[in-house]
């Protein structure tokens, strides 16, 4: 099954638009059993609500200061539904109206902020802004589309802190704030939310990684190349009824990983490489059977690499170059026998190429990790490590490599 983090789901807007179709339907329905006083009610409110757009849309115009492809130089007069990047389509409460349902601006080099009158567009399902210019902090006023399903700002230069009015959306599924600028901790309540995916990779999140509440539907989570810091929260487990891939590459993890992340039993990708990561391998790892891409690389973990994850029935990559290993078990000495491409440079494994010298490797063999006593201390959920300082100095870690430049991230159409 192709990863949504390398090929997101396409043609998602038309899929949206034909749930919208199919509602509309099934409201009409329903309609021809209802009262007539319904029914006229929202005939006589069809024009103010196109009207609202109008108004919503010509503020937003007048605080775009640079649109070189010209993609809203036809956003001009009150009939919206042909304004370029828009989609109409029939209320979802009476089929007879036409709302504005969809705004895609993807990849237009646009410019410019969103103003508060984005809240009049009330009827959005999504609102697709991927690879643009625009700055300044996410308005409020977008927690009255509680119609929108989709919301993808990803690529801009967005500040401020975490946008707290996307968790007052009551539809939302798939939420993309990637490469934009915003700063500071991110809410718990984000991973308590019926999110499909979650993206909130490359920007300058802090604190810690919160905890995962109860009740998140998220099979995807991307919160890689921030600075959060302090351990992976054994309440990871709480996705275990859905989370397929987890990537959190370069959030300045440290501690050990929790066996709790065993837990995540549907779980096809993993890559908490470029942090700070001590300890051994979780044996709970062997009980990830669906298990295909798992990434520990350039950490500081050591010990035993264990046969139980070398044997994982769906496992086609294995990466743990850079850490402190000093014992493959079983088949983990011949991988290629497998068919698993993996990386097993710079550790400290015996007659292996390419490892650390015994100046390197000895001070980490002669004072293992013990991560039953050095735990992770309760804050916000995350916590920061604590108990005796780590036997070694620093990791050498590179530089991670960007996720995707913001050129070529993914996009919804």
């Amino acid at each position: 099954m192709a990863s949504l983090w390398l090929n997101p789901i396409p043609f998602r807007a038309l899929l949206i638009f034909s749930l919208l179709h199919l509602s509309c339907l099934f409201n009409n329905v329903a309609a021809k059993h209802g009262s007539s006083t319904h029914h006229h009610h929202h005939s006589r409110t069809s024009n103010r609500r196109l009207q609202q757009a109008f108004i919503a849309l010509q503020a937003w115009k007048r605080v775009i200061f640079s649109d070189p492809r010209n993609s809203t130089s036809n956003w001009v007069g009150p009939d919206v539904c042909k304004y370029t990047g828009l989609y109409c389509t029939a209320a979802l409460d009476d089929p007879k109206i036409r709302v504005v349902a969809g705004i895609d601006l993807n990849h237009a080099d646009i410019a410019g902020f969103l103003p508060d009158e984005l809240g009049l567009l009330t009827d959005l399902a999504l609102i697709h802004l991927n690879s643009n210019r625009f700055c300044g902090i996410i308005p409020q006023t977008i927690s009255n589309l509680s119609l929108l399903y989709e919301l993808d700002l990803s690529n801009n230069r967005f500040v401020g802190p975490f946008p707290s009015a996307v968790l007052s959306l009551p539809k939302l599924t798939y939420l993309d704030l990637r490469y934009n600028e915003f700063e500071g901790p991110l809410p718990p309540q984000l991973f308590q939310k019926k999110l499909d995916a979650i993206f909130v990779n490359n920007n300058r999140f802090t604190n810690v990684i919160p905890a995962f509440l109860n009740g998140s539907t998220a099979t995807v989570v991307v919160i890689a190349n921030n600075n959060f810091g302090g351990c992976l929260p054994p309440s990871i487990s709480n996705f275990a009824e859905s989370l397929e891939e987890l990537l959190l590459i370069n959030t300045n993890l440290t501690g050990c990983l929790p066996p709790e992340i065993g837990y995540l039993y549907k779980l096809r990708v993993l890559d908490v490489s470029h942090n700070k990561i001590v300890g051994p391998i979780p044996y709970s790892l062997a009980g990830l059977a669906h298990l295909e891409l798992l990434n520990i690389a350039h950490n500081m973990m050591s010990g035993l690499v264990p046969d139980g994850v070398c044997v994982l029935p769906s496992l086609s990559n294995f990466t743990f170059s850079y850490n402190f290993f000093c014992e493959e078990e079983g088949i983990c000495m011949n991988l290629t026998s497998r068919g698993v491409a993996f990386d097993d440079r710079r550790n400290c494994l015996p007659e292996k190429p390419l490892q650390r010298s015994k100046e390197v490797c000895n001070p980490v063999l002669e004072h293992p990790v013990d991560c039953h006593e050095q735990r992770c201390a309760v804050g916000g959920g995350g916590g920061r490590f604590f108990g005796a300082a780590a036997p070694f100095g620093p990791a050498i870690v590179p530089a991670a490599t960007p996720m995707f430049a913001p050129s070529i991230a993914p996009s919804s159409t």
